[in-house]
């Protein structure tokens, strides 16, 4: 596997499976995306020991270099001014229902991601459009979505729920990594 190899979904789905995380790929991708944008350092470069995660099975040393590689993927991503970054979703062409629930179990992660990611310092000076992006996430991620009959007006509505996410994670980590943080991120 070359270093500059992209990460994709479906190898983040076996090593959740090997290593038995209780979580889907949507949650994990909110939960390391949330986690980055709260301005989340990496102690000993360990994706799993920072968003906190205890697999069942250790993850194999190709498989860290892998969570890795994704972790510097969506920093690049994510400070992208091409707006490239997109969360890790069930495809279009799935059942909308299937399409709803990834997208809530991707803000459930981001929120849990950020809150391990932050700090109280940066939270207390968050801004106030920064605190209504995470109460709306909030709401998503608990929400119980009905459907209407019209599958057009379904898919409309949830691809601009979407859109809300990916465009509030792009806020929050525009606004958190602002914040200075040490050029290094091995902790003394």
């Amino acid at each position: 596997m070359s270093a500059n190899q992209t990460v994709d979904p479906e190898e983040i789905a076996e090593l959740i499976g090997r290593c038995k995380l209780a979580m889907s790929v949507s949650e994990f991708h909110g939960a390391l995306v949330g986690y980055i944008s709260a301005g989340g350092r990496f102690p000993h470069g360990s994706v799993l020991a920072a968003l906190e995660l205890e697999p069942d099975q250790a993850p194999t040393a190709e498989e860290q270099a892998m969570l890795t590689r994704l972790r510097h993927q969506t920093e690049e991503w994510l400070a992208d001014l091409d707006l490239t970054f997109s969360p890790w979703l069930p495809d279009d062409d799935a059942p909308i229902h299937e399409r709803a629930e990834g997208l809530s179990e991707w803000a459930e992660g981001f929120l849990g991601g950020f809150g391990l990611g932050g700090s109280p310092e940066t939270n207390k000076s968050m801004s106030e459009e920064a605190r209504e992006v995470l109460t709306d996430m909030a709401g998503i991620a608990t929400t119980e979505f009905e459907f209407d009959k019209d599958d057009d007006v379904n898919d409309e509505n949830l691809t601009e729920i979407e859109e809300y996410v990916r465009t509030g994670a792009l806020l929050l980590h525009a606004e958190f990594s602002r914040v200075s943080r040490p050029a290094s991120d091995t902790l003394h």
